[in-house]
């Protein structure tokens, strides 16, 4: 039995991030039969106030033995079952930094309380069935969103747009598998199985099935962002592009070549896509054994970035470095970033006829900037770097499922056609549910849970 699904007892762990000098309010979150008892041990509300579920106190967490003060707090009291858990819960809000939480945890620790494992709040919310596995999954998310649509995503499968769907699926494929075995159990008493209309209806789920699925790369797109570099030969404009792009002073700038030894890193949102920016150094043959290190990151950054923005000089022209860079990076989906166009030598660069995305910028005066995130769009949109609907976004473990569904469906098929017993008709299709199943947690083993909740925060 792995630690995570040792989930007896009270826990207890900070429920908020804790930066010194930082943060208000500090939440130590504990639940469990003994939530109640603990907080009665540490807090102290003065007055008449009345310890009721979904009520506030204000008071004071004193150490139970020597009732050394250890900070003015307020305690919010949530009975089973109106819980995240469903169990018995206490939250002690205290002051914000680091001594005065620490402390309160090490007494609920002291109490009868055991330190949470990572997810394992949200682990009992499931195992007590307030949650099904696609809403514990977009609490995940929802924590880790990087953009307002990666936001919205994560509230919709937290609201059940993703349960839902596949409740009904699942719910179908075992209509269709009751209906089947009937005909084993009763086959002299029922009427012959239309198999035409069995084949329509796993061809209609199976479609389903197929939207859900072309929703995985977006999905990937909104948790983990679009990892874009910025590439090309020192002083094209590359620190100066990123500079404008993310309205700061992140790259420094200056007239002199190699100017920029490392990656320089940017977090963006275009379109609703959490943008990763990288502004490498200038790739060029050098004797500086910084520079060259620097060259060789850039050239690191640039084969595993999802995006290349090849930048040129125009008032240079396309240049046999130009090429070389390219050569290097053309397997990469790619747009041509033609900069400093304000003094280009010629009204037309020169360059490699198999660039379809070109953009033109004077990145140092602000311009261009808005065609250049119109083209990163246009790459996304016509599945250059995968997108689909931004509404509902699957991700890796629940796409895996709709995979070994749909081809369980879609062995059914094979198996009508190839005019076999009943028997071997339910084989597949308990496949599919069972797959189905996997994604809300209706079929679900410990392996599973353990890697879904591992990846939590310790307070969540």
């Amino acid at each position: 039995m792995s630690e995570i699904f040792a989930t007896t007892g009270t826990i207890a762990a900070i429920a908020t991030a804790i930066v010194p000098q930082q943060g208000s309010v500090g939440i130590v979150r504990v639940s469990g039969s003994e939530a109640m008892p603990i907080a009665k041990t540490l807090f102290h509300a003065p007055g008449r106030q009345v310890w009721e579920s979904h009520r506030i106190l204000y008071g004071y967490i004193r150490h139970p033995q020597t009732q050394q003060l250890v900070d003015e707090a307020l305690l919010l009291i949530m009975k089973a079952p109106r819980s995240y858990t469903r169990e018995d819960v206490v939250e002690f809000h205290c002051h914000g930094g680091i001594m005065a939480v620490q402390q309160v945890l090490q007494l609920c620790l002291e109490n009868g309380a055991r330190l949470a494992q990572p997810g394992e709040f949200t682990l009992r919310a499931f195992l007590n069935g307030r949650l099904d596995l696609t809403q514990a999954e977009s609490i995940a998310d929802l924590v880790g969103a990087r953009s307002p649509q990666a936001q919205a995503s994560a509230l919709a499968g937290l609201q059940g747009k993703l349960a839902h769907p596949i409740r009904q699926l699942r719910a179908q494929c075992l209509d269709i598998l009751a209906e089947i075995e009937a005909r084993i159990d009763f086959e002299e008493d029922l009427p012959p199985l239309d198999d035409k209309s069995i084949i329509s209806e796993i061809e209609r789920i199976t479609a389903e099935i197929t939207k859900l699925l072309a929703t995985a790369d977006q999905g990937e797109l909104l948790r983990t962002g679009l990892k874009v570099a910025i590439v090309g030969r020192p002083n094209v404009g590359k620190s100066s592009l990123l500079n404008a792009w993310s309205r700061s002073d992140r790259a420094i700038v200056t007239d002199l070549p190699g100017t920029t030894r490392d990656v320089v890193e940017s977090q963006l949102v275009v379109g609703g896509i959490p943008v990763q920016v990288l502004d490498t150094a200038g790739i060029r043959e050098t004797e500086d054994q910084v520079e060259k290190i620097g060259v060789e990151r850039s050239r690191r950054a640039a084969s595993a970035a999802d995006l290349v923005l090849l930048t040129i000089d125009a008032s240079v022209g396309w240049t046999a470095g130009d090429r070389e860079i390219y050569e290097q990076v053309k397997h990469r989906p790619l747009i041509l970033v033609i900069n400093k166009i304000d003094i280009a030598l010629a009204e037309i660069v020169q360059y490699p006829d198999e660039i379809n995305q070109i953009v033109k910028t004077v990145a140092a005066q602000n311009q261009g900037i808005d065609a250049l995130e119109i083209a990163i769009l246009e790459i996304v949109k016509i599945g250059k770097v995968q997108a689909a609907d931004m509404d509902l976004a699957i991700n890796q473990r629940q796409a895996a499922a709709l995979v070994k569904a749909k081809t369980s469906l879609e062995q059914v098929q094979a198996t009508i056609a190839q005019e076999l017993p009943l028997d071997f008709w339910t084989i597949d299709l308990r496949g599919a549910v069972r797959a189905l199943g996997e994604i809300t947690g209706e079929e679900v083993t410990e392996s599973v849970l353990d890697r879904i909740f591992s990846r939590f925060c310790i307070g969540k």
